[in-house]
């Protein structure tokens, strides 16, 4: 019986440690394969815009883009090098002979590339569409000038610029429409609101399809004052104590002050500190010192809130 019990406590140890080392250990993926899906090798396309796609790899953090012209054993430019964390990625071309390839990565080993080759043929921009880069979709903002920027359409001379706060339902009523030969153009938005944009391509005789349609929010209002609810004011606390208070709505994090006992500088170099919950434990701190703190939200737009009252305790 002390035998076979000896055995199993072994053997469960032995389990314990190899189940512990898996959470430390990161697999290799350095044998595993990038599978391509599109565009696929030998494609040949008229549209400008392609989407690069491949399958997903188990524990892959990364994968690593490359795209040249005409292919890697000749290569004349390199288009395109890009780490990305997604299975996908947009981008535009000019007509002409590309390959293109991926290799998966993690902390620790990478596959080796796959690849594949493909043509762009050369047509009108009229059935062609402007790929849109920046601001990134539902961007919310504080800042008064935003750049927005495209890609370049082959054949196009120059680029129309439309935004709008509704629906573009009306062409006479548009907040921003102008022409530019450039690809981007920085406008002033004004007010609090959300912003809808989209670009299409012009030549001498034809243009191209418009965009799709992306949002931007203009939020300039601060959020809402915090309010502390422990330790209450004054409060006499044991080492280490939980600093509290109520989470707002409209609060995306908070930027939290503990003070020295003259109530004006910072305890330590660890402050102020950016919290994304409602609650911080503080280890710092010696017996009998009476310390301060406050805090105030930080909104997605990136809105500085007012502070909240400056509450004192005393450790213990």
């Amino acid at each position: 019986m002390v035998i076979r019990k000896n055995i199993s406590q072994i053997l469960l140890g032995f389990v314990l440690l190899s189940t512990g080392c898996t959470e430390f250990i990161e697999p290799s993926i350095e044998k595993k394969a990038v599978v391509l899906l599109a565009p696929s090798h030998g494609t040949e396309s008229a549209v400008y815009a392609q989407t690069f796609w491949w399958e997903e790899v188990d524990n892959a953090f990364q994968y690593r883009l490359q795209v040249v012209t005409p292919d890697f054993n000749n290569t004349a430019r390199l288009i395109l090098d890009t780490v990305v964390t997604k299975n996908r990625f947009s981008y535009t071309l000019d007509p002409g002979n590309y390959e293109w390839r991926v290799r998966a990565e993690n902390g620790s080993s990478q596959t080796l590339y796959s690849k594949a080759a493909f043509i762009i043929q050369p047509s009108s921009i009229e059935g062609q569409q402007v790929q849109l880069q920046s601001p990134v979709n539902n961007l919310i903002t504080n800042q008064n000038s935003t750049v927005f920027k495209w890609l370049k359409l082959f054949g196009a001379d120059k680029y129309q610029l439309q935004i709008d706060t509704s629906n573009f339902e009306d062409d006479a009523a548009l907040f921003f429409d102008k022409s530019t030969p450039n690809q981007e153009f920085t406008v002033n938005l004004t007010k609090d609101k959300v912003y809808r944009w989209r670009v299409k391509a012009i030549n001498a005789t034809v243009e191209s399809k418009w965009s799709t349609i992306q949002n931007v929010t203009v939020d300039k209002t601060p959020p809402g004052v915090v309010f502390l609810t422990s330790p209450t004011n004054e409060q006499v606390v044991t080492k280490n104590v939980t600093l509290k208070w109520e989470a707002l709505a409209e609060a995306k994090k908070y930027q939290l002050y503990v003070f020295k006992t003259d109530g004006t500088s910072v305890y330590s170099s660890t402050f102020p500190i950016i919290l994304t919950a409602a609650t911080y434990s503080f280890t710092e701190g010696k017996s009998g010192e009476k310390l301060f703190w406050q805090v105030r939200a930080i909104d997605e737009a990136g809105n500085f809130g007012a502070f909240s009252e400056l509450r004192s305790f005393l450790i213990q």
